[in-house]
């Protein structure tokens, strides 16, 4: 079984995110970029399903600009055989990559799509959801816990009230949570082998997908500095407060 993980260059996620000066987006120039946290996640839990013999080949896909092979790169360090790098110097939108990734699948025929629940620069959460609509897949969301066992895998899922547990037939599509593993530190024999591994390159044009965004952003700006709070002396007074002041109540 294939394993197909996608990747997602973002900007570090210990790097404080600044605003450009015109307010036309977040600035890149300079910024240390990258794997999404939840990806690298998703790549651990493949290797883990490979190295206990339930899948053959693990290959991972980016689409972005060409600095995404250096995230493919981290991924075929820490394991992963090979990678597909989907040329896209424009910015991209969910429906945009499901689209690319189902050309991918339908190339390649993997038996499982792992990828994280969502990217932490947009926070869209949408791909995966996507791409099991494109493909007619099973999928599972939020995954804390993956089981294969045959055509089916046990699920746990993290919902709102507590965990969720739920099986899946194969082919489907999973999206990983935080606390699902403990992604591994690439070793440097490991980062060696990495740059000898293959990494085909493509165009979105073609497979036959048009990457032109259907949504224009008007403006990016800070989020408020929060206010200092206040002590009150009693609880009549904080309910005034909350009433009168804040409103809330």
């Amino acid at each position: 079984m294939k394993i197909l993980v996608p990747v997602k260059r973002v900007i570090d996620y210990n790097v404080k995110v600044r605003v450009k000066p015109d307010q036309s987006g977040v600035e890149l120039a300079n910024v240390k970029m990258a794997m999404n946290p939840f990806d690298e996640i998703a790549v651990e839990q493949a290797l883990r399903i490979k190295e206990a013999g339930q899948a053959d080949e693990i290959i991972l896909v980016s689409v972005g600009p060409t600095q995404s092979q250096e995230t493919i790169r981290t991924g075929l360090a820490m394991g992963a055989d090979r990678g597909i790098h989907i040329e896209a110097d424009q910015e991209t939108e969910p429906l945009s990559v499901a689209k690319c990734l189902k050309a991918v699948v339908d190339k390649e025929q993997p038996g499982l799509v792992l990828c994280g629940k969502q990217a932490i620069d947009d926070d869209s959460n949408q791909t995966g959801q996507m791409l099991s609509a494109l493909l007619g897949w099973a999928q599972a969301t939020f995954a804390s816990g993956v089981e294969l066992a045959g055509d089916n895998a046990a699920i746990i899922r993290e919902v709102d009230g507590g965990l969720e547990h739920i099986s899946v037939k194969m082919p489907a599509v999973i999206t990983v949570d935080l606390r699902l593993n403990e992604p591994r530190y690439a070793s440097l024999p490991n980062i060696m082998k990495a740059k000898k591994k293959p990494i085909d390159q493509m165009s979105a044009a073609d497979l036959g997908v048009d990457t032109t965004p259907r949504l224009t952003t008007v403006k990016v700006e800070e989020p408020a500095a929060r206010q200092a709070g206040i002590k009150v002396g009693s609880v009549s007074e904080l309910v005034d407060k909350l009433k009168n002041e804040a409103k809330v109540i």
